[in-house]
């Protein structure tokens, strides 16, 4: 039987007290050197803040909305050539006005901070009990490669060597996301923890943690998922017209490594309506 719990990002829950999975922010900060000092900086004015896709976007809508609002000279087409100058300005030069205002930079260089994932980060967590031991479960997982066997949207990884690995993602209006991950926690049958590196699309982290389920019904795999949005909190708004949001993907995917582990076939959901995960 499938189950999946749902918390929510900023619960005051304490998982541990409880005995359940600890939320992966803290699987980061125990992974990290302490201690860790953070300092919060504001973007300069003339800071780039602004990610070289959503540079090329940018520009690529703008020029479509002036095209557009020339064809059609109204009041509407004269706010479509304003709006579309403005985002071809975003993106030629890389800055954003809200974007700093909001102190959100999707330019980072480097990998994003446990603090960041706290401030400005999005989290999906799925609990699902799986009828398989907890070694045979790491060791299908601790492949990262099989994420792209039961992982919406994870075209493939590419592991580079034993602790680095390269993803790559289908994103919005066919253009791929990708990032390298470096494996920052690993307790062989008990828990894997990873996170983006620098330079990454999106910055994201994530943890499995394989508990023994009660009356002896297998394992409990709890998974969680950090990523902090493109513009910020905002980005989920974006994910939800693009597709489906990180929660429902994960669901859907801890589905489909029930099924691959269980029954050695990912199932076929593709026009079938949806039901309870009861």
């Amino acid at each position: 039987m499938l189950k999946i719990a749902i918390r929510q990002p900023r619960d005051s829950f304490d998982a541990r007290q409880a005995g359940a999975a600890p939320n992966f922010r803290d699987d980061v900060m125990t992974a990290t050197t302490s201690p860790i000092s953070f300092q919060r900086t504001r973007l300069g004015k003339s800071a780039i803040n602004v990610a070289p896709t959503e540079r090329v976007l940018s520009a690529i809508v703008g020029g479509g909305l002036i095209y557009l609002g020339l064809r059609h000279f109204s009041k509407l087409g004269l706010l479509a050539v304003g709006v579309g100058a403005a985002l071809i300005q975003r993106g030629s030069t890389g800055t954003c006005a809200m974007y700093q205002a909001l102190n959100i930079n999707t330019a980072r260089r480097k990998a994003a901070e446990p603090e960041e994932y706290f401030d400005h980060g999005t989290q999906a967590t799925v609990v699902v009990t799986i009828n398989k031991s907890q070694q045979e479960l790491y060791r299908f997982c601790r492949d990262f490669t099989n994420f792209a066997r039961f992982m919406e949207n994870v075209k493939r990884v590419d592991v580079k060597d034993d602790r680095t690995s390269h993803w790559v993602v289908a994103g919005p209006a066919g253009y791929d996301v990708e990032w390298d991950a470096e494996l920052i926690n690993d307790e062989p049958d008990h828990l894997i923890a990873w996170r983006s590196l620098a330079n990454a699309d999106v910055a994201n982290s994530g943890s499995i943690r394989f508990l023994t389920a009660p009356g002896d019904r297998g394992t409990e795999v709890h998974v969680v998922l950090d990523y902090i949005p493109p513009a910020g909190r905002l980005g989920v708004a974006a994910a939800k017209i693009f597709g489906k949001d990180a929660q429902s993907q994960l669901k859907e995917s801890l589905r489909r490594l029930k099924q691959i582990i269980e029954a050695g076939a990912a199932p076929t959901v593709k026009g079938q309506p949806r039901g309870s995960c009861n």
